[in-house]
């Protein structure tokens, strides 16, 4: 199954980049290709499922699954339309004042020609992530 890291630091406590990250609400603010979130069945809180319309295809819906554990500092979401796995892991760096952002991902081998299109677009995030993180 092709896979990729990245990672980077934000220049933010866990809690602000913690903030951004479990709550799919907050990805269209820096997760490059989210347009946006509904909630799923009972909200994402309680099933851990939403749905994500991304940019230029409103009418294109991608159920999620998602599987937080904040004492882990790690955030796990499912594409159930193509099968994407991201594992997200914070790790925090100078006493707490900073954070390690790294983010695993696994696509299918029937999803392998979006690989170097999907680095590109989580590299962005993170980013993204690292510095609205660090604006809090």
């Amino acid at each position: 199954m092709p896979a990729f890291d990245e990672r980077a630091t934000a220049a933010a406590p866990p809690e602000e980049v913690w903030k951004l990250l479990y709550d799919p609400a907050r990805f269209p603010d820096w997760w490059v290709g989210v347009a946006t979130i509904e909630p799923g069945v009972g909200g994402v809180d309680a099933d851990g499922s939403y749905t994500m319309y991304p940019d230029g295809y409103p009418d294109f819906p991608m159920p999620q699954e998602l599987r937080t554990s904040q004492a882990q500092g790690r955030v796990e979401i499912s594409c159930l339309v193509s099968d994407l796995e991201f594992s997200w892991q914070l790790t925090p760096r100078d006493g707490g004042a900073a954070t390690e952002i790294a983010v695993h991902v696994e696509i299918p081998q029937a999803e392998a020609h979006r690989l170097e299109t999907q680095a590109d677009v989580i590299r962005r995030s993170l980013a993204n992530l690292a510095r609205l993180a660090a604006e809090s």
